[in-house]
């Protein structure tokens, strides 16, 4: 399509007349004038060409350019028949290039026949001749034009010769039109004689007149400079405005061009002069309404002077920290001076007028006080301010206080009135000269605001604090200073702009709110001006009042209310915030009953969720007040400990019920009629969708939290809820404005569970996920032009996909995501895969890069060794979650693919003598064969390296590609030195008689055991931890106050037990149960018939405990999914023992403790509320990970934020610890531990045992984190096979996480009143006391949430 434009038709070239050349010059110089800047900023010619070659890519207004759209029309004339006529013969088939790819081709064919016609080849050489006319008559017409200025410049520098001053010089000149010709000192001395102010007024403006025009630098060098500053200052006080304004405009060139000390000498003078003008003319302004007009000569000439001043402070920060110190105090000290003037009057009652001081004509000029934030940016003057300030000019502070106290009291009696000077700042175009004295009043407010914000922020600044003030008994703290403030904020709610800090708004409102942020963004600020009762007193007093049922104080409540709820966000986004807001009770409410902030908050936000507010009218209780309240509860229910206090006024319910009402009523709403005018009902859906999201992204942040995950799967939104999170993650969008990160950790926290996988799924999180990594791992970037080559990546995943293989561990590093995503899914296993087929999902990804098992696999790759190590190292990481090993074995074969590919990495694969051929995949292969293959803790297993080294072997272990393993990956198992059978526990269990209570019994019993835990914790195993082990269960199980749950009754006939088929999953996890028994010589060989029994008695048990369920979730049908860790550690506790081991289980559900370490007791079962067995999220992460994730922010936060960072959670981590009872992670003496110590001190302990080891290796965990390696590192991806000593390690092994010291560990879990401290200290037992409740009734007992 032609662009049409203004301009005639075009042309042939070669036929132009001088009118066409006339207007492609004009054309021409117009784009070269458009493009000047780029042109003239170019280092060089060739980049300067490079600019003009790219200009189409780089100017958005390119064509937009007149020539751009002559030259358009010109191509059009010219070629358009040809254009046609190779179109009608392309298409004269059956229209096959309509659309699509054959559109594309279409078009490349014409342009390319286009291209080689002999229409084009004239056509183009008759515009090239053309344009070299045009462009060599510019630089012709250009030589002539700087020929011309050349001769006239020399003719003015001869004229300027013959005189030796010039006349009409101005102080905005630029110094090359200046005149450098020399003055001698006598006629320096003259003009000093004829500035004496006995002279003529024609005399002294003359000799100004010469002075503006002669070299500063002679002038202020001369020896007469004194005398010379003393005159020009008493000029400067003359009425006259021709020599005030001549010396006005010397002062100004001698501060542009002059060194330091001549400056700070003028600066002193001028401050002193016009100090003793408002001294000798005591000007004063109308108070109230009463104008004044700043064009009065007397003002205008004194405003003038300041904003010299003005300028100059501003401008004087850049350059006076290279003088010395006394120079940069004495400029401000002069200033200092000016502004602490004032009348006598001014101190005695103001009555119909006040004196105008210098500060007003300052705030005038510089309202925003921009001169003082620049001086008390560097510390090299803000040292020497804060001095001045607090030695002799402490005045200015409380002048400035006493202003903003008087804004405030004025503020009722303005209540109809402007008293601000917005309505100016709108008007720019017009240059105000009258203004009223509140105006003048309420410039010098921001201004003194301006100057005490400033102040605040710096430690010296508030040590400035408490100040003295008229008309006030007691000194104005910090605390009653932000008071004040809020109180203005009150009276003057107009809603600050979406950015404030990038506006030049001036409503009392926005300009307190910006101090406001700026204190809650320094926390020693927050902590000395914010964190304070009278202050959160004040904030929510509007709150408490109309949750009373009175009418709060408020002229504009909605808008009042919303700025009070952004303040309190922003506090409650900080720890010491928060805390203030949930721990201390710091509100008056009623009859001097004293409650917490937080409570007031969510109860004022649940009264306006269901808009139940009779003191607020109908048009104040807005989606705009009740959005900004429920982002101030959304600070605190993100996080661990505000959700806990939060969590019983159920506020998520009435989000969910509100966003169920607002989707149906915005499916109800008219769809608008297309042509119709755009009326209430448009605007009305608009509304809804914005609060509808609203409420969908503040539902979205309780899965910021295990627990709050847990809520947000009740309300039934959860789907919806991580579509929208999905939408705002691809969109890279920030969570809120108070969060630094994005979405990556709470898709990882979302991810941990069944219904948040299912609901990532269903959003296409996954498959974009899928997509997004194969398109980096095989398509590349091909489609980008090749700047420099990419270079060969070294490292087995290369760092364009790094990023892509942590999202993959982050959400399959749950059992139950690996579940939903793999269950029943069988690989596609196809005998041909086309080149550009991509895999859309787990199990594609599966197939194509971990189960490569034929050629049509390895031929379908682009990068095979790249891609196929990539998937490799995937499989590691999800084979260190034992049950997501069983699946993978279970349902694909993975040890039999994996084993296959090394027998057919042969050297002679026809003969069985044949050697493995070493590469990155044999090795990684190997790696993952022991890792599944071996059972055991970091002193009991030894997996080898993924690296070769240097020397003649660069691999020394052995490789198999059948099973039994070399023995040289299995260590032999620890021996014990310490004889249990002497033990003081020992003698304490032999000694116990059933006459002893079982309160006083268990007391003694916990106190024997911390004692050998913390001193000899190794004697604690075999047969003294089991005979332990059954006691207190039997003890705990028969006493009231311990049986939390009323004891099943299991009656089950022998025949149908044995009866009972296991899974093949269970079946894989009796082998590794029974190889690990086997290594550690606790079994007998013939062990795998009790321990197959004790599973199904188990399971048949187990079955009778769950409540029957129709949920679509795959790990919420037929039992518990995953393998019964737990049982089998009892097991082999027991020593195989089948009779010993089912009594120990079928007791051991009576007690809190099973619902934690037992993860297949507690799923789906009846001793929790129906919803909660539903959600398919066990209580171990809900509850336990969920404090630890609580405690681990309060006590050793360094990892805390470390996870944040990572996008890794440590609710992940415990989930996948204790599900699989630590197995592989911890070595069998402390395995026997970690269940003996829940059992016998509490479930609470399961929460401490974590944090440890969260503190243990917050060392490792911070540099693994600087790394980007965390989430590896954790899952102990790279084993201990390396270690050469405890506490060494080689360069390429990520070590063992789990090797720790025992007794600190066991003092550490054990001794918690040591490890909490504080408020924290509410964590201990919380599992007992807090989240867990005993029901009433005694026939169903619940684990509530």
């Amino acid at each position: 399509m032609v662009l049409k434009t203004n301009s005639k038709p075009a042309v042939a070239m070669s036929q132009l007349s001088a009118e066409d050349e006339v207007e492609l010059q004009s054309l021409l110089r117009q784009l070269l004038r458009s493009i000047n800047d780029r042109i003239s900023g170019a280092p060089s010619t060739e980049c300067a060409e490079e600019i003009l070659l790219h200009l189409e890519e780089t100017d958005k207004n390119f064509h937009n350019y007149e020539i751009v759209k002559y030259l358009r029309q010109y191509v059009e004339s010219y070629l358009g028949t040809v254009v046609e006529e190779e179109t009608r013969n392309l298409t004269r088939g059956d229209g096959q290039h309509a659309t699509g790819s054959g559109h594309d081709s279409l078009i490349h064919a014409i342009t390319r026949r286009t291209r080689e016609s002999a229409e084009y080849q004239q056509m183009m050489q008759m515009l090239k001749n053309t344009m070299i006319m045009v462009v060599d008559s510019l630089i012709n017409k250009f030589e002539e034009d700087q020929m011309r200025k050349e001769e006239m410049h020399r003719e003015k520098q001869h004229s300027q010769s013959n005189s030796q001053y010039t006349d009409n010089c101005s102080d905005s000149d630029s110094s090359f039109n200046q005149s450098y010709a020399f003055i001698r000192q006598e006629q320096l001395q003259v003009l000093a004689d004829n500035l004496d102010s006995s002279r003529p007024k024609e005399v002294r403006w003359e000799a100004l007149q010469a002075l503006c025009c002669a070299p500063q630098s002679d002038v202020l060098s001369c020896e007469s400079w004194s005398s010379l500053r003393r005159k020009l200052c008493a000029a400067l006080a003359e009425p006259d405005p021709d020599l005030s304004n001549n010396v006005l405009q010397f002062f100004a060139k001698s501060f542009s061009s002059s060194p330091m000390n001549v400056t700070r000498e003028i600066y002193t003078s001028l401050a002193k002069s016009v100090e003793s003008s408002f001294l000798s003319q005591k000007l004063s302004f109308p108070t109230g309404s009463a104008t004044i007009d700043i064009n009065r000569p007397e003002i205008i000439r004194l405003l003038k002077q300041i904003r010299l001043m003005n300028d100059f402070q501003k401008e004087v920060t850049t350059f006076w920290i290279r003088h010395p110190e006394k120079y940069m105090e004495e400029v401000i000290e002069s200033t200092f001076s000016l502004l602490s003037f004032q009348h006598e009057q001014g101190l005695t009652s103001p009555g119909t007028e006040k004196s105008l001081e210098p500060i007003h004509l300052l705030a005038l000029l510089d309202i925003k006080a921009t001169w003082f934030k620049k001086w008390m940016h560097g510390y090299y003057s803000r040292t020497v301010v804060l001095r001045l300030l607090q030695r002799k000019y402490k005045f200015l502070i409380v002048a400035a206080l006493q202003q903003c106290i008087h804004y405030s009291e004025s503020c009722e009696r303005f209540t109809n009135e402007t008293t601000d000077l917005q309505s100016a700042e709108q008007q720019n175009t017009d240059r105000r000269s009258v203004y009223s004295g509140k105006e003048l009043e309420y410039a010098f407010f921001v201004h003194s605001l301006c100057v005490l914000g400033k102040l605040l922020i710096y430690t010296n600044g508030r040590k400035l604090f408490p100040i003295k003030v008229r008309e006030r008994k007691d000194p104005i703290s910090l605390t009653d200073l932000v008071v004040i403030l809020i109180c203005v904020m009150h009276q003057h709610p107009k809603p600050p702009h979406s950015d404030t800090l990038n506006t030049e708004t001036l409503s009392p409102s926005s300009l307190v709110m910006e101090l406001l942020w700026m204190l809650c963004e320094r926390t020693e600020c927050a902590a000395e001006c914010l964190y304070q009762t009278a202050v959160i007193e004040t904030l929510l007093a509007p709150v408490i009042a109309l949750l009373n049922g009175q009418q709060a104080k408020l002229k504009s409540p909605a808008a009042t209310l919303t700025l009070i709820a952004d303040i309190l966000a922003r506090i409650a986004n900080t720890d010491r915030g928060l805390a203030l807001f949930l721990y201390e009770k710091n509100l008056l409410v009623a009859h001097s009953e004293r409650t917490f902030a937080a409570l007031v908050i969510v109860q004022f936000t649940l009264r306006l969720l269901d808009k139940e507010l009779s003191s607020l009218s109908e048009s104040d209780t807005s989606h705009t007040l009740c959005g900004a309240f429920i982002f101030v509860c959304r600070q605190m229910y993100n996080t661990c400990e505000g959700l806990q206090v939060l969590r019983p006024y159920g506020l998520h319910k009435a989000i969910a019920a509100a966003w169920k009402k607002t989707s149906s009523s915005s499916e109800r709403v008219a769809t608008p009629i297309p042509g119709a005018t755009a009326g209430a009902s448009t605007q009305e859906l608009q509304n809804m969708l914005i609060w509808e999201e609203t409420l969908l992204d503040s539902l979205l942040n309780f899965a910021a939290t295990p627990k709050g995950l847990l809520l947000l799967q009740q309300t039934g939104a959860i789907n919806e809820c991580v579509s929208y999170m999905f939408s705002r993650f691809t969109k890279k969008l920030q969570v809120s404005r108070c969060e630094k990160f994005g979405y990556g950790v709470m898709v990882t926290q979302v991810a941990a569970t069944a219904p948040g996988v299912v609901a990532l799924h269903c959003s296409g999180f996954v498959r974009a996920l899928v997509i997004e990594l194969w398109s980096t791992l095989e398509c590349g970037s091909e489609d980008v032009r090749v700047v420099r080559p990419k270079p060969t990546p070294m490292d087995p995943i290369d760092r364009s996909c790094l990023k892509s293989f942590l999202s993959l561990v982050n959400l399959l590093s749950s059992s139950h995501s690996v579940w939903e995503l793999l269950g029943r899914q069988p690989l596609a296993n196809k005998s041909e895969y086309a080149l550009r087929e991509m895999p859309t999902s787990i199990p594609d990804l599966i197939d194509r890069l971990i189960a490569v098992n034929s050629d049509a696999k390895i031929h379908s790759l682009f990068h095979y060794e790249q891609s196929h190590t990539f998937g490799l190292r995937l499989l590691s990481v999800l084979c260190c979650n034992l049950d997501s090993f069983l699946l993978l074995e279970s349902q694909y074969n993975i040890c039999s693919v994996l084993l296959q590919n090394q027998r057919e990495n042969v050297t002679e694969p026809d003969t069985s003598e044949g050697k493995f051929i070493l590469d990155s995949l044999s090795v990684e292969r190997n790696h993952v064969l022991v890792r599944v293959s071996v059972v055991g803790g970091p002193s009991e297993r030894r997996l080898p390296p993924r690296a070769l080294q240097e020397g003649e072997d660069p691999y020394p272990w052995p490789m198999f590609s059948s099973y039994p393993l070399p023995h040289c990956y299995t260590l032999d198992p620890p021996k014990n030195p310490h004889n249990s059978q002497d033990s003081e526990i020992s003698a304490f269990l032999a000694s116990s008689k059933d006459t002893e209570s079982e309160e006083s019994w268990m007391v003694i019993c916990r106190e024997q055991y911390c004692r050998v835990m913390t001193s000899k914790p190794d004697i604690l195993t075999g047969k003294v931890l089991a005979d332990l082990l059954e006691k207190v269960v039997a003890q705990l199980s028969n006493s009231a106050t311990e049986c939390f749950f009323s004891p099943a009754q299991y009656k089950a006939e022998e025949k149908s037990v044995k009866s009972a088929v296991l899974s093949p999953l269970e079946q894989l996890g009796i082998n590794t149960c029974l190889r690990y028994g086997s290594y550690l010589k606790l079994l007998k060989d013939d062990a795998v018939h009790d321990l197959t029994l004790l599973m199904k008695h188990i399971k048949f048990f187990l079955s009778s405990l769950r409540v029957k369920t129709s949920s679509e979730l795959i790990t919420q049908q037929d039992g518990y999914p995953g393998y019964d860790w737990l049982a089998s550690t009892v097991f082999l506790i027991m020593a195989g023992d089948l009779d010993r081991s089912l009594n120990l289980l079928l007791s051991l559900p009576s007690l809190l403790t099973s619902a934690f370490i037992w993860p297949a007791r507690i799923q789906a079962s009846v001793h929790v509320p129906v919803e909660v067995a539903k959600s398919g999220i066990p209580p171990v992460y809900w509850c336990t990970a969920h404090y630890v994730e609580m405690l681990l922010k309060a006590e050793v936060p360094l990892v805390h934020s470390a996870f944040r960072i990572s996008g890794f959670t440590p609710s992940q981590m415990c989930l996948h610890w204790l599900t699989q009872c630590f197995w592989n992670y911890l070595d069998w003496t402390e395995i026997c531990h970690y269940v003996s110590t829940c059992v016998v001190m509490g479930p609470d302990y399961q929460v401490y045992m974590c944090v440890a080891i969260f503190k243990h290796l917050q060392p490792d965990i911070l540099q693994r984190t600087q790394s980007e390696e965390l989430q590896v590192f954790l899952k102990a991806v790279y084993g201990l096979q390396n270690y050469r000593s405890v506490g060494q390690k080689s360069q390429d092994d990520l070590g063992q996480p789990f090797r720790i010291d025992k007794h600190r560990f066991y003092y550490v879990s054990l001794t918690t009143v040591n490890f909490l401290d504080g408020p924290k200290s509410r964590c201990k037992g919380v599992l007992k006391n807090t989240v867990m409740t005993r029901k009433a009734s005694q026939n169903a007992q619940h684990v509530e949430p």
